[in-house]
């Protein structure tokens, strides 16, 4: 009577399904579409992002990140212009190089991508893939990255800062407890962050210097309660233009909306992640 489909690509079959079976839960993840019988939940990843961020800011010496992209979709573009803003909160040189390789997993494509942005200054790498390519690529050119999705430790020990990493119980056992308390309601979307324990970054190194694991912590405190948003103004885009305006902090609907860059991220956002 409750049913998880824990992929976006599940979307559509799901709505059809959930018109199908009225009596029958359904809860998708990453999706954007419900119904009287469906609702959505979504990770905020650039929250990990922006944590990851702040300590390759602290640690760079190149004063150049990269990141492989995987499809160019406001939400990846979200995580990379977070990503940047992190970086450049605790050192304001930062300049980020972006490749994109089209698809979420591809681990020759990944370590490739990965090669090219160590071979154009980067020394050190975030992803929005899914394999550990990026980080074993860091490893073999003795540079640093970060782990996404899962803890990626394990694969890269001398190259592995941290790793941003979803985790979805909090919102599956308040799912499963409003069904079973007669409580669930249709037509809903949930967008958990730090707040509600969603998205973390685990395993952080002991090469992370005090004072950036401090930096960490208080960016973390700070989107717990609340009092902090990573896209807290002024931001300005790549062309200089103002995006959000000072002391202010952008609603969901902006940060749902994001399809360009921030000031220093390299090149164009590809056509078509509209």
């Amino acid at each position: 009577k409750l049913i998880f489909g824990t992929s976006f690509g599940y979307m559509d079959p799901m709505l059809k399904v959930a018109s199908d079976f009225k009596d029958v839960k359904f809860e998708h993840a990453t999706g954007f579409k419900t119904a009287d019988n469906m609702r959505t939940y979504d990770s905020r990843t650039y929250e990990g992002a922006y944590l990851a961020g702040v300590v390759a800011g602290g640690m760079t010496k190149t004063n150049t990140l990269g990141v492989v992209g995987s499809i160019p979709i406001p939400e990846v573009i979200r995580n990379i212009n977070t990503f940047t803003l992190g970086a450049q909160s605790v050192n304001p040189k930062i300049k980020t190089k972006v490749v994109w390789i089209g698809k979420w997993f591809d681990p020759p494509k990944e370590g490739e991508a990965a090669q090219s942005l160590i071979n154009a200054g980067a020394d050190i790498l975030f992803q929005n893939t899914d394999s550990s390519a990026v980080l074993q690529t860091a490893e073999k050119n003795k540079k640093l990255a970060f782990g996404w999705d899962s803890d990626m430790s394990a694969y890269a020990k001398e190259a592995h800062l941290g790793s941003a990493v979803i985790n979805w119980a909090p919102y599956y056992i308040k799912a499963v407890a409003d069904a079973l308390d007669g409580k669930w309601k249709g037509g809903e979307s949930a967008w958990w962050g730090v707040k509600e324990g969603a998205i973390d970054m685990v395993a952080i190194s002991d090469k992370v210097p005090a004072e950036t694991k401090a930096a960490v912590d208080k960016a973390k405190a700070g989107l717990k309660d609340g009092s902090f948003h990573p896209w807290k103004g002024p931001v300005v885009d790549q062309a200089g233009k103002t995006v959000v305006e000072k002391d202010a902090m952008p609603d969901d609907k902006f940060m749902l909306g994001i399809n360009f860059y921030v000031k220093g991220v390299d090149g164009k956002v590809p056509s078509g992640s509209k």
